[in-house]
């Protein structure tokens, strides 16, 4: 792949980025995208072929990245702490935390908060296809950890901990970045709470 190429390429991914996060899904045009990439309409048809392949790829850029991170980190959990709730928990939350902290990932979280309040069904079930597993394998983890609750219990609880996950990334909530604290101990610190909270609400009755 020649510097060209993958620039162009980027470009244009950045660009949908940053617009998708302002604008949505529906009220983002591709115009808007090539003037943003600063590239012509046959260099998006090239790369993607449609809007609906665009978005897909957004979420893959940074999706497919993330999940490794969840797995490889759940691999660990398993290894160095077997039969622990919370460093699974710490697996499936820390990496997606993570992305708050980079600069680029933080238009990234802006456009996964759109993907839940939007309704797309055909987004939603490219990412059911290309990302359910990730969700699927640290439920199968969970299970031994919480061996009286029943399979459909869990995964409603996975549910609300992916949705309470996806609102703290966002930050929409009440506690907001003190002055002074940098956003790693932000993060550190919204990550143990949410480990914290989401391992008491799996465990409850």
């Amino acid at each position: 792949m020649t510097t060209t190429h993958f620039n162009t390429k980027d470009r244009i991914l950045g660009a949908a980025e940053e617009l998708f996060a302002q604008h949505g899904f529906s009220g983002t045009s591709l115009r808007q995208v090539t003037s943003r990439a600063d590239v012509n309409i046959a260099a998006v048809n090239y790369h993607f072929g449609s809007k609906e392949n665009l978005v897909n790829e957004v979420f893959r850029r940074r999706m497919d990245e993330m999940s490794e991170r969840r797995l490889s980190s759940l691999r660990e959990a398993q290894e160095e702490h077997p039969g622990e709730l919370e460093p699974i928990l710490a697996a499936f939350i820390r990496p997606a935390l993570a992305l708050t902290l980079d600069r680029h990932g933080s238009a990234f979280v802006r456009v996964l908060a759109r993907a839940y309040a939007e309704k797309n069904d055909r987004l939603r079930k490219f990412l059911s296809d290309n990302y359910g597993q990730v969700l699927r394998e640290f439920a199968k983890a969970i299970s031994p950890c919480l061996p009286d609750l029943g399979k459909e219990d869990l995964y409603w609880r996975m549910d609300f901990v992916a949705g309470a996950l996806t609102y703290a990334m966002a930050d929409f909530g009440l506690i907001k970045r003190p002055a002074g604290v940098s956003d790693k101990a932000h993060s550190d610190k919204a990550a143990q709470a949410l480990i914290r909270f989401a391992a008491a609400g799996l465990r409850a009755d």
